[in-house]
């Protein structure tokens, strides 16, 4: 039981964190969402974007991620108690009073699957916290390759990068990469406890106790990566004008595409006619944007994904209560 209690606060925290960087990643997106930039695919040179539209799609994968570990909330906020060694107890004990009293939203009323529920519990924690990990990771990594030379698209104040101990010219994105790191580390997480818990029959074994080796550093390290994020995405420093340059001029074709499409020209003559333009060297195109419907360069739709983040958080219970306990005092 006391793990479950331990467990339900560190959700509560957690799920606090990433709110902080949702919030921060809608900020920014619509502070920059005029700002364009390449999009890549294959890490080749593709389609305009927009630094809105960079920003929000990490804050829509946190509302995604919210919706795992709020699943992980529910499996963890079932109370255990008076369940014994798993097989129940000869005492007259009201079980749903004690639920009532510990604030759990329900609680494991087979004995002994309250026993077997250790290990499935973490796991489940751990792949909930791996979804989040996940997320940072990749953010980190575009940061990364956002901020090197060859990219040059934003950039951090010094005292959120370091240099280096030989070349001067150096700005590096350590923070970035320590949560590149960590991030990576958590998503093998729940590989682990899945890995020491997968050959064991019900009842309680004496390798539980190895879970909290893994998993209680987890929840400081994936909190920390969030808070980080949070103070980096603050301090992000975006290019202004990067599609003015001359080597992503290419990046309007499909446009052209479209424009002729729309003129009555089948889809795959107006692609072939666009690409022999580039392949004679006289592609041109008024850099002009038209991209409206719902999650485009010009409709973000961050209301919207707002709204999604408030029902999931709506869904965990405790955030009305902060709420309530807030206009209170």
């Amino acid at each position: 039981m006391d793990l479950k209690l331990f467990l339900r606060e560190e959700i509560r925290k957690i799920t606090l964190d990433v709110r902080n960087l949702f919030e921060m990643l809608l900020e920014k997106s619509e502070a920059h969402k005029e700002d364009l930039m390449p999009g890549y695919t294959h890490l080749q040179i593709a389609m305009p974007s927009s630094f809105g539209l960079w920003f929000a799609a990490y804050a829509e994968g946190l509302v995604d991620d919210l919706i795992t570990l709020q699943a992980a909330y529910k499996i963890t906020n079932k109370n255990p108690l008076g369940s014994a060694a798993g097989y129940g107890s000869s005492f007259p004990l009201n079980r749903s009073r004690t639920t009532e009293l510990l604030g759990f939203e329900s609680l494991n009323y087979n004995v002994v699957y309250a026993q077997m529920g250790r290990g499935k519990t973490e796991r489940i924690v751990a792949q909930a916290i791996g979804n989040i990990g996940a997320t940072l990771s990749r953010l980190a990594m575009d940061a990364c390759l956002y901020m090197s030379q060859n990219f040059g698209f934003i950039s951090f104040p010094d005292d959120l990068t370091t240099g280096s101990s030989i070349m001067p010219h150096k700005k590096n994105p350590d923070v970035w990469e320590m949560i590149r790191g960590h991030g990576n580390r958590l998503q093998a997480l729940p590989n682990e406890i899945s890995m020491m818990t997968a050959n064991l029959p019900s009842g309680y074994h004496r390798e539980m106790q190895l879970l909290k080796e893994n998993l209680f550093p987890a929840l400081e390290q994936i909190r920390q990566c969030l808070k980080m994020s949070v103070l980096m995405i603050r301090n992000i420093q975006i290019k202004k004008n990067i599609l003015n340059n001359t080597q992503y001029q290419y990046l309007y074709s499909v446009e052209e595409v479209n424009k002729l499409v729309l003129n009555g020209l089948p889809f795959r003559e107006a692609y072939q006619e666009v690409a022999r333009s580039i392949e004679a060297g006289d592609f041109k195109s008024d850099k002009n944007i038209h991209h409206t419907h719902e999650g485009s360069i010009h409709r973000l739709c961050n209301h919207e994904i707002r709204e999604m983040m408030r029902q999931v958080l709506d869904g965990f219970g405790f955030i009305k209560t902060e709420q309530a306990l807030k206009k209170l005092l």
